[in-house]
């Protein structure tokens, strides 16, 4: 299914911009992307800021022009607009867990690891926090982050125990925070899945193997 008047701009670099590229490939929904180089600070730049104030990716651009920023955000656009393959959830207590689960993935996970690398990272000096303002790393929080993330994937794997996706009987949106946030914890900071989380690695095993992790 092809958008082409809508734009998304993000980065092949992004994690956040994978979430939503993986959602999308889903969904099977085509729009036009927009690639900003985050390596030479075009997030910074007066055109990009223009598009998006918060100088972060991704931003999705409709047809008449709204912009729209944030992944939950984005992903509710789609959900709303392409309602064919639910992602986010069907009934209503359905849509609750899934938004539940995304949400601690999100918050325990994804920015468990992304404290992290901002603070660790010598690129990232003086961009200890994602935005408009310079914030400065603080290297306390990089021991402190590795302890949430280990926390994250303990309770990862017993979550997993109980059911075969994260919300439970089916694939969802907190799925695809879950196998960002395990990729990204993998490749920036070396903290991969543990040996011993069987369900965990059962898990990661599927979900990766589907065709929209390519995205």
């Amino acid at each position: 299914m092809s958008r082409s008047g809508l734009k998304l701009y993000e980065s092949s670099v992004s994690p956040n911009s994978r979430r939503v590229r993986i959602f999308l490939a889903e969904k099977g929904i085509c729009v036009t992307r927009v690639p900003v180089n985050l390596g030479a600070k075009e997030q910074f730049s007066k055109a990009y800021a223009r598009i998006n104030p918060r100088r972060v990716v991704p931003t999705l651009v409709l047809d008449d022009g709204t912009v729209i920023g944030e992944v939950p955000a984005i992903l509710r656009y789609f959900e709303e607009a392409y309602p064919n393959t639910p992602l986010l959830g069907t009934s209503s207590k359905d849509k609750a867990l899934v938004t539940m689960w995304e949400r601690r993935m999100e918050l325990e996970g994804f920015a468990a690891v992304m404290e992290t690398v901002r603070n660790k990272i010598p690129s990232l000096k003086g961009r200890a926090i994602a935005g408009p303002h310079a914030y400065e790393q603080i290297p306390a929080l990089v021991e402190r982050g590795r302890q949430r993330i280990e926390n994250f994937y303990a309770d990862l794997e017993a979550r997993l125990g109980e059911a075969p996706f994260v919300a439970g009987e089916r694939f969802s949106a907190a799925d695809i925070s879950a196998v960002v946030t395990v990729d990204f914890a993998t490749k920036a900071l070396e903290l991969a899945i543990p040996d011993p989380n069987k369900a965990t690695h059962c898990w990661y095993d599927a979900v990766a193997a589907r065709a929209s992790f390519a995205a």
